[in-house]
């Protein structure tokens, strides 16, 4: 029987070190980001790299969620599956988590701000997603009947081996040693966005340190994360300790 395993990340978290994580333990296959080219044709979004997605990946909202809510195409015993939570909207039925095992990364709304912007201008609290992350969170436990762990980033990065101890025990899956180091380069597994966003995550071979507490951020930088500090907090009361 397949373990179906969802962690839940908004952007610029450690989302893609952690499906690498999973990636290399040798019982695991992984899906990155299944969503984001539906949510491309959704919104019109104008991404780097849109055309070379919605050529690559499938844009059928429903038939993603089938297969997210299937085993893996190489029926590997766990299926891990990298999920944005502004991939889904409200109102986006999540039944195809409904039996899977559910985690929730989570990152200082500064942090995610002052990192979002390097790469992008176009921010905003709803597309980093933190709203929604802690919607989904507590839709994904009414769905299932349970809470799930949740994990702050800097947790990962300042000890990686008891963080991920912890979360497999959590979740009910054995822990790996093979999930705290892996081979740089790319991967089979990426998806069509990886040249715009991978770069750093191809050449790491584990987690790196722990990152800097931004400084003073520009005022619509600081009024996004003034915004998203509520429902950062709120999931953070439930953060895993280890």
């Amino acid at each position: 029987m397949t373990v179906r395993v969802m962690g839940w990340s908004g952007p610029r978290n450690i989302s893609t070190a952690m499906m690498r994580s999973w990636e290399n333990r040798p019982d695991t296959e992984v899906r990155d980001e299944p969503f984001y080219a539906p949510w491309l044709a959704e919104t019109g979004t104008g991404h780097p790299a849109r055309a070379e997605t919605l050529a690559r990946h499938e844009t059928d909202r429903a038939a993603v969620a089938a297969a997210c809510a299937a085993p893996g195409p190489q029926g590997a015993p766990v299926f891990y599956q990298k999920q944005m939570v502004h991939h889904l909207p409200r109102g986006a039925d999540l039944s195809f988590a409904k039996d899977a095992r559910h985690f929730f990364l989570i990152r200082d709304p500064r942090r995610v701000a002052a990192s979002y912007v390097k790469r992008f201008e176009d921010a905003s609290a709803e597309r980093l997603g933190f709203t929604r992350q802690l919607e989904i969170y507590e839709e994904v436990a009414a769905l299932t009947g349970r809470d799930w762990p949740v994990l702050e980033s800097e947790t990962i990065l300042a000890n990686p081996e008891a963080a991920l101890r912890a979360l497999c025990e959590a979740i009910g899956i054995p822990f790996s040693e093979d999930m705290l180091r892996w081979p740089a380069g790319k991967r089979a597994s990426d998806g069509a966005w990886a040249a715009v966003w991978y770069d750093a995550v191809e050449r790491s071979t584990g987690f790196g340190d722990p990152s800097p507490e931004p400084g003073p951020l520009p005022k619509n930088l600081e009024a996004i994360a003034a915004e998203g500090r509520a429902p950062y907090e709120a999931l953070k009361r439930r953060a895993l300790r280890p």
